[in-house]
């Protein structure tokens, strides 16, 4: 083989990477672009007066005010995870198994309760129904869409309708919490762009906390595990131990 055609070799390769790179970083770029938008769009509206004056036309059409509301969502936040976990259990196998998805649902509600609650106690932005000062951003629904995402990630290549009830759920939660006049429209959309962002995030270093955690002898440990919740008011942890 002459040197010409090594290096051509050699540059095409160089291509094939060039190329490669790009395609991904273009992926990633898509990837945050909604949850980007909406978290930016939340905190913009913090002293934005259109978008307040927004807000509040959405609660005159959506709420129903305070005392005539549903305890529903407080339930269908955690929905789209607990049906990956159903799932799993009925023989419906996402993208990872147990260990690897609840290492994945840890760090997702970890960045997001963490993201959730310093926000709230930096903001203060008052309940519509004024009852406290901790209503931005939503951590209802910032809890469903991070799930939902979740669910997206594990069972898009099973079948995309999984993801798509799971986000349907997010969404009506998200709804609710407007519905039940506990949060602005603003809160709802911060909270949904934080929960999609902590599961890409948590994807994203799950192989890196995979190595730190079990190394190369990840059969032969014990782990545990702690699984974080925040439902806008009370802070918890669940811990999971795999023997």
């Amino acid at each position: 083989m002459t040197v010409a055609a090594q290096e051509e070799i050699i540059i095409g390769k160089d291509t094939l990477i060039n190329q490669s790179l790009v395609t991904q970083k273009g992926s990633v770029y898509k990837q945050l672009l909604v949850p980007t938008v909406l978290v930016g769009y939340g905190v913009v509206g913090l002293a934005n007066h259109g978008i307040k004056d927004f807000n509040t036309t959405v609660r005159s059409r959506v709420s129903k005010g305070q005392g005539d509301g549903t305890t529903i969502d407080d339930y269908t936040r955690y929905a789209p995870l607990v049906s990956i976990y159903a799932l799993n259990i009925a023989g419906i196998k996402g993208k990872h198994n147990y260990k690897d998805l609840t290492i994945i649902v840890a760090t997702s509600h970890l960045i997001m309760a963490g993201s959730v609650m310093g926000l709230k106690s930096l903001c203060k932005e008052q309940r519509p129904d004024g009852s406290t000062d901790n209503s931005f951003p939503s951590g209802h629904t910032a809890t469903a869409f991070a799930g939902a995402e979740i669910m997206w990630q594990e069972y898009k290549d099973v079948s995309p309708w999984y993801g798509v009830a799971g986000y349907a759920v997010a969404s009506g939660t998200g709804v609710l919490r407007m519905y039940n006049d506990r949060h602005w429209f603003t809160d709802v959309a911060t909270g949904a762009g934080i929960g999609i962002l902590s599961t890409k995030l948590a994807y994203w270093l799950h192989p890196f906390i995979q190595k730190q955690l079990f190394g190369n002898k990840e059969e032969n440990k014990m782990s545990i595990l702690g699984l974080p919740f925040y439902n806008g008011e009370q802070a918890g942890l669940s811990v999971v131990i795999k023997f």
